[in-house]
């Protein structure tokens, strides 16, 4: 983050300064019109606002609360402990995490050299950056769950992302943006978070375990990540590894939770892969067959006929972007 802006970040507030100067409880009128125990978003959001930022007030315990809105939280520096469900939760710099309105959570105090970013949004925020993530997946359904009024769900999730540099740029951006108020950055912040839970979906192998989410569920969501970003190296052993599983409990995993087995999904993610190079490029076959992980030529053209029916030769030839 530059300089520049962590140096606004880490000046010591007018409230901040209140809990240096002794004052040991959180100033209530600032977050809750009745009792602290949940923070009111119509103190916090001006008229119209669908997302606003806001530094983790430091120097005081939070006591416990929930909210009537989305949090995401982002470190910027050092480190924030939260506790939810009885679990502390240390946020370390670059971590993101997520929480839903019902979630239940305190945060021990904060020092100096603390900085946490609060994002503060409606639900409706979240209609762009869902359209963005598309299929059903760990946080599509996490967004999904931000709309439910009646049964809403106490979800939060975590990832620790070892200071991801497209993340920190794309928060940055994000959060320089809406304390200087700049003008018709509502849609332009919309689609950043888009592309940051779109980052965050390439890296699901960082989701926390902590994370209130079917553990069995952010494995095989760690596995398609894997899959999705690196399918000509993707190896059950190193994803087993990662997760902390067995090969033996990560196979039947994910026959159970998806319906095919590894070798099964990192073929299939392959020959996509391959069709999309044959359409879209002009590498050769032999180079589309070593991209995507068959150093056996043979193998690769056999395969690929008993799946498209044809050879990889002519399905470019019917298939290219470019044929007249």
């Amino acid at each position: 983050m530059k300089q520049k802006l962590l140096d606004e970040l880490m000046e010591v507030s007018e409230e901040e300064q209140k809990y240096l100067d002794g004052q040991g409880d959180i100033e209530k009128q600032l977050y809750a019109k009745e009792k602290i125990e949940e923070i009111d978003r119509e103190l916090l959001l001006k008229r119209g606002q669908l997302i606003t930022v806001r530094p983790h007030s430091r120097f005081v315990d939070f006591p416990e609360h929930r909210h009537n809105y989305v949090e995401i939280m982002y470190v910027a520096q050092g480190s924030i402990t939260h506790c939810i469900e009885g679990k502390e939760l240390v946020l370390h710099k670059g971590d993101v995490l997520m929480l839903n309105q019902q979630v239940v959570h305190s945060i021990k105090r904060a020092d100096y050299q603390d900085i946490g970013i609060n994002f503060i949004a409606l639900p409706e925020f979240f209609e762009v950056p869902l359209s963005m993530l598309g299929e059903e997946n760990v946080l599509a359904r996490f967004v999904t769950s931000v709309f439910r009024q009646k049964d809403p769900v106490s979800h939060y999730l975590l990832f620790r992302l070892q200071e991801n540099e497209q993340v920190e740029n794309l928060m940055e951006n994000m959060v320089e943006s809406m304390l200087h108020g700049y003008a018709n950055e509502d849609i332009i912040n919309q689609y950043s978070m888009g592309i940051v839970f779109l980052h965050l979906l390439n890296h699901l192998e960082n989701l926390s375990h902590n994370s209130s989410m079917d553990y069995k569920e952010t494995v095989v969501q760690a596995v398609l990540g894997y899959i999705n970003s690196d399918c000509k190296n993707a190896s059950l052993t190193r994803i087993a590894e990662d997760t902390h599983q067995s090969m033996t409990a990560l196979s039947k995993l994910i026959k159970q939770k998806i319906g095919y087995n590894f070798q099964e999904l990192l073929q299939r993610k392959r020959f996509q892969m391959a069709v999309h190079l044959l359409c879209d490029t002009k590498l050769s076959i032999e180079e589309i067959a070593l991209d995507v992980g068959y150093e056996n030529q043979s193998y690769f053209f056999r395969q690929f006929k008993k799946r498209y029916g044809m050879t990889p030769h002519k399905y470019r030839k019917e298939n290219r972007k470019d044929k007249k």
